[in-house]
């Protein structure tokens, strides 16, 4: 019995042997053929021929020659027709692919060309994959094997964090591995070079923050399992990965310690933004350095400096969220400023409201001043007040001839009197728009711990975040 179990793994063995051999030469004889037609019927022969071989069927990563090429052909300097050629024969190579290999190692040599070529090559790869969807291979898989089905499972979660470093790229503006850290000036007191994300304005911050947190999470997913692990190709790609994690780190890193910085200046809807933030910061620098520990075991990361990790202080967690609760509203900055705006109209129209309201307590004290009146015609009292003209219906710009008599003999009928007084005017409140009593007053002069308080614990946590 155990003889027959043992022929039957010898039989399986020597059939799997077969099978593997034969894919090799089949697959060589697929690249000799492909090189055959870019020679007869392609208007790019070395290109495609150079794409073809650098993207071969050998367990082997790519040649530098091949790729030096394909990175001459996508420089600045040469036609965009060119360009776009090229990325159309790796979209094409991509997805026509049912062999883990020729596809992980197209998508190395998409990844060299953003890492090391021209910058106009992004812009252009990230105009085509709006259209074409170059690296979206979320149905690829290659079940010739087990070792090939754990290298399918790996390859489409390279392609997840090379499509989110276009998406990236496209919300930053630049991309984060050519970014240079800039170097510290001697005033500000940063004893490191920063990334762009430590000087970035509030708005810009909470937009990049977001971006670089999910690029680090597609990297962070990049940990092959099963077989995948001890394959060389598949961790020759992931060196590349690891090579770009450093970058990122350090500039959401960077845009931590900005955000902290701002925070208690915030409105509660970018507070609340910025609490996700740093929720997320801290969780993911766990999974970083988990993922560093599990990279330090591989052959090619051991000549790698990994960075020191430093999480950022739990603690803080209860004082941003106590300055959620008290951080004013989005729209409570324009209702401050409407008052300001609503109170001009009123006191133009002040005049208007007291020349109705005025004559008939007016008419009282004029009859006081005035000392035995000469007697008037009875025709004089019995005219009937000028007309208003025509020119405006609604006389909104004619005054009455009596109305400023009146307002000219009473000079007073606006002064501030003393309290305890009789003659309180009825709009004594808009007066008082410009003073300093009442709950205005109270909101003004009443001292707010909270300020002080937030302002020491952020000079503390930066410094520990520094």
């Amino acid at each position: 019995m155990f003889l027959g179990v043992f022929l039957v793994l010898e039989v399986a063995e020597f059939k799997g042997e077969i099978d593997k051999t034969w894919r090799r030469a089949y697959g060589a004889l697929k690249d000799s053929t492909k090189v055959g037609l870019a020679k007869v019927n392609s208007e790019y022969k070395e290109l495609d021929i150079a794409i073809v071989k650098a993207t071969s069927h050998v367990e082997y990563p790519p040649k530098e020659r091949h790729v030096r090429k394909i990175l001459y052909a996508t420089a600045v300097h040469q036609p965009r027709a060119d360009v776009a050629n090229c990325i159309h024969t790796l979209a094409k190579r991509l997805s026509k692919t049912r062999n883990w290999i020729v596809a992980i190692k197209t998508l190395i040599v998409i990844h060299r060309i953003l890492r090391e070529g021209d910058p106009t090559f992004r812009e252009d790869l990230v105009n085509y994959s709006r259209r074409g969807h170059i690296l979206q291979i979320s149905n690829f898989k290659d079940d010739s094997s087990t070792l090939a089905w754990d290298c399918s499972a790996w390859v489409r979660t390279y392609a997840l964090f090379l499509e989110e470093r276009l998406e990236c790229f496209r919300v930053l503006k630049y991309d984060i591995e050519s970014d240079r850290l800039k170097k510290p000036t001697p005033g500000q007191g940063f004893p490191k070079a920063q990334s762009r994300t430590r000087l970035l304005p509030t708005e810009d911050l909470l937009e990049q923050l977001p971006a670089l947190q999910q690029l680090l999470y597609r990297l962070i997913n990049c940990r092959p399992d099963g077989g995948a692990y001890s394959n060389y190709l598949v961790q020759y790609a992931l060196a590349l990965v690891l090579k770009e994690s450093f970058k990122i780190y350090c500039a959401v890193n960077d845009g931590i310690i900005n955000l902290v910085d701002v925070f208690f200046d915030m409105q509660k809807h970018d507070a609340r933004k910025a609490l996700l933030i740093y929720k997320r910061a801290g969780h993911q620098c766990d999974q970083l350095a988990n993922f560093y520990e599990y990279c330090k075991g591989l052959e090619l990361a051991r000549n790698f400096q990994f960075p020191t990790l430093r999480q950022p202080p739990s603690t803080f967690l209860g004082t941003m969220e106590e300055y959620i609760k008290e951080a004013p509203e989005a729209g409570m900055a324009r209702k401050n400023s409407e008052p300001e705006e609503q109170d001009e109209s009123p006191k133009e129209e002040e005049p208007e409201t007291e020349e109705d309201e005025a004559p008939e307590e007016d008419e009282t004290q004029e009859e006081r001043i005035q000392e035995e009146p000469e007697p008037q015609p009875e025709e004089e009292k019995a005219q009937p007040p000028p007309l208003i003209s025509t020119g405006d219906l609604l006389g909104l710009h004619e005054i009455n001839p009596k109305a400023r008599e009146l307002e000219e003999s009473n000079a007073l009928a606006l002064a501030i009197v003393q309290p305890g007084g009789n003659n309180i005017p009825r709009d004594l409140a808009l007066s008082n728009i410009g003073g300093t009593t009442g709950w205005e007053l109270a909101l003004v002069t009443t001292p707010s711990n909270h300020t002080s308080q937030a302002i020491d614990r952020k000079m503390a946590i930066t410094r520990q975040l520094v």
